[in-house]
């Protein structure tokens, strides 16, 4: 699976260890930055480019990471045709995928462990969607909002 990952200087050890560890279990992994520590750098435009990515690359899913994940979360979620859902433990992580088929995990990089983030991560990338599920109405009331904008 491709997978698009993005963060600032909150999540970049995070960031670096996903990308690694994604790689040796066989995905694609684009890394939309940062490449280099600055903790003046600002989230919005890695997650804006990351998030982008993921609507252009069909099948693809997405990671931002930031120190709580929420502003990550929410710039991301500024992308018409993302729905990202910050994930704080393994339940929310499943639901995201399960109920609200959510292409982008945002993770806060502060709130947890590498294992503990990475474990969210696994989570999110191995659980499907079902078309027919009952969530499926939900979903296609947020995109039609999202066109009506």
């Amino acid at each position: 699976m491709r997978v698009h990952i993005a963060t600032d200087h909150a999540g970049f050890e995070l960031k670096n260890h996903l990308v690694e560890h994604l790689s040796a279990q066989g995905h694609e992994v684009i890394d939309h930055g940062y490449h280099e520590y600055d903790k003046l750098d600002a989230y919005p435009p890695v997650c804006f480019e990351c998030a982008q990515a993921v609507v252009s690359d069909a099948g693809s899913l997405g990671i931002v990471i930031g120190g709580s994940g929420n502003g990550e979360q929410i710039a991301a979620n500024k992308v018409v045709g993302v729905r990202a859902a910050l994930a704080w433990n393994e339940s929310t992580a499943e639901l995201a995928r399960e109920h609200n088929n959510a292409n982008v995990i945002s993770i806060g990089a502060r709130q947890h462990t590498i294992e503990e983030a990475t474990r969210l991560v696994e989570i999110f990338l191995n659980t499907g969607y079902d078309v027919e599920s009952r969530h499926q109405s939900r979903i296609d009331m947020i995109a039609d909002f999202e066109k009506q904008r």
